[in-house]
């Protein structure tokens, strides 16, 4: 069972997990420069000092963000270390990681361009050329390599500036930087670059560092979705123009849930949670806000700031794909406690080291749930499994359990596409060279097929090392998918 030929076959990241370069090359501060590490036991902070001299914390990632004073301006604490500034040095080592991901026989790779590294306060008129020439060099050296390049405007971060002048997302004179933003990548790159996703997990985006707002009150929140919705579809629009034969999507975090019972209460509860996923992509994908947005907005309180013109824009500024996630599935009940990302853990299954259940059956679902509502071309942009490495004295890492989870789940894929007949674009793995967390800010979560030499405290060589998995994923994408059926973990 093979893939077309022109199936995207990479490797995903995010530039403030990936990148590092802090400072260089003109780049200004992003809302993420100043998230502390963190593990599961004690989440990441933003740290602030108000005009008082009064310092805080606030946990800034977007299932647990908080409240951060209004006159809060965040801050480098001097002793604290800080995994965006060098995280595993993409910066300085790109040409090395290019080559690894061309190796590994990648025909695509999906990265993030730093907002901030081209607008230093995201206020400029005009961009940094030096961030200009950094981004010309990866994607001239992935088309030289073979590799589509697939990027990411807005991966969960903005210039802080935008954030402590405006309340970032919240106000609508962000739309207006976005879109300079956009039209310089679009005249720029655009006759190289093909595919490009708006945001990243848009269901999921909330408070400082993913938002750039200082508060999380479901009214702030809402109006900051609403401005996102706008820029994206004003993005999609001018792309089109600016970029003939381009296909934008935005990026969702859409793992599997499912009703914990068969008792009705039980699935209303699961229809209405899988609607929190949906709003994001209905609007984004159909054009207009969906009816059930009503309630949404009624039970938290929600008036949503609306000018003339806004309907016409959604509408105007549809996706050509939808691409999400996909990293487990959970179950819901009518007393489920629910969060941004779904309800309960499913009893059947097994999980990872960090509690995430492990359901390959489940990316199948996705995919002909996504397929059936939208009938739009679909794209795996991020799945894998995060898990602790040990690297051997021979510089691998033996991570069959990675194998066995790939392969799982690349094979449910593949009955998507072949028995269910679901349109795929590609699949790109997160992340194919180790990085540092989002949710946690460690470096032993680890997700690549290469090893990087790095801790949770920033301490290594940051040399990198292919594992195990790499040579196994070369030979699933030489085959085009048809080795998963005979190889052995």
């Amino acid at each position: 069972m093979k893939v077309e030929k022109t199936f995207l076959w990479g490797g995903a990241t995010a530039g403030f997990q990936y990148e590092g370069g802090y400072q260089e090359g003109g780049r200004g501060l992003s809302t993420h420069d100043f998230e502390t590490a963190g593990s599961v036991s004690s989440p990441r902070h933003t740290v602030y000092r108000t005009k008082n001299g009064q310092i805080g914390r606030a946990k800034s990632h977007f299932s647990q963000a908080e409240d951060i004073p209004a006159d809060a301006v965040p801050f480098i604490e001097e002793g604290t270390y800080y995994p965006s500034h060098r995280a595993v040095d993409f910066y300085h080592r790109w040409q090395e990681d290019l080559r690894l991901l061309a190796e590994l026989r990648c025909n695509v790779y999906r990265f993030s361009i730093s907002w901030s590294r081209l607008f230093p306060t995201g206020d400029e008129e005009a961009p940094n050329p030096d961030g200009l020439l950094f981004y010309d060099r990866i994607i001239d050296e992935c088309l030289r390599l073979g590799m589509e390049p697939l990027i990411t405007i807005c991966h969960d971060e903005m210039p802080v500036f935008l954030a402590e002048a405006y309340d970032g997302w919240s106000s609508r004179h962000v739309i207006d930087c976005y879109l300079r933003y956009c039209r310089v990548l679009f005249t720029r790159y655009g006759g190289r670059c093909r595919y490009w996703l708006t945001f990243n997990e848009v269901n999921a985006v909330r408070g400082f560092a993913a938002c750039g707002t200082h508060k999380c009150d479901n009214q702030t929140h809402y109006n900051a979705v609403h401005h996102i919705f706008l820029a994206s579809a004003l993005a999609v629009k001018l792309g089109h123009e600016l970029m003939p034969g381009s296909r934008f999507g935005a990026m969702y975090a859409a793992s599997a849930i499912y009703p914990a019972s068969c008792r009705p209460e039980d699935v209303m509860a699961h229809l209405k949670q899988r609607q929190e996923t949906f709003f994001f992509i209905d609007t984004m994908a159909r054009g207009a806000y969906p009816s059930y947005a009503r309630r949404i907005f009624k039970n938290r309180n929600v008036t949503l700031h609306k000018e003339p013109g806004d309907n016409a824009i959604l509408a105007d500024g549809t996706l050509d794909f939808i691409s999400f996630s996909y990293y487990r599935s959970q179950i819901i009940s009518a007393q489920t406690q629910v969060n941004v990302l779904g309800g309960d853990p499913n009893p059947c299954l097994e999980t990872t080291a960090w509690g995430w259940p492990i359901d390959p059956v489940g990316l199948r679902y996705v995919l002909n749930e996504l397929y059936d509502r939208y009938q739009k071309p679909l794209f795996i942009v991020e799945n894998g499994l995060g898990a602790v490495d040990e690297l051997t004295a021979q510089n691998t890492v033996e991570d069959d359990y990675r194998i066995d989870y790939l392969q799982n789940h690349l094979r449910e894929m593949m009955r998507a596409i072949h028995e269910d007949g679901i349109p795929v674009l590609g699949y790109t793995m997160w992340a194919p060279i180790d990085l540092v967390s989002l949710g946690t800010g460690e470096m032993r979560k680890r997700y690549g097929f290469v090893y990087v030499d790095m801790d949770d405290t920033g301490q290594g060589t940051l040399e990198r090392y292919r594992k195990k998995s790499y040579y196994w994923m070369k030979e699933v994408i030489a085959s085009q998918g048809e080795s998963l059926w005979t190889a052995s973990s």
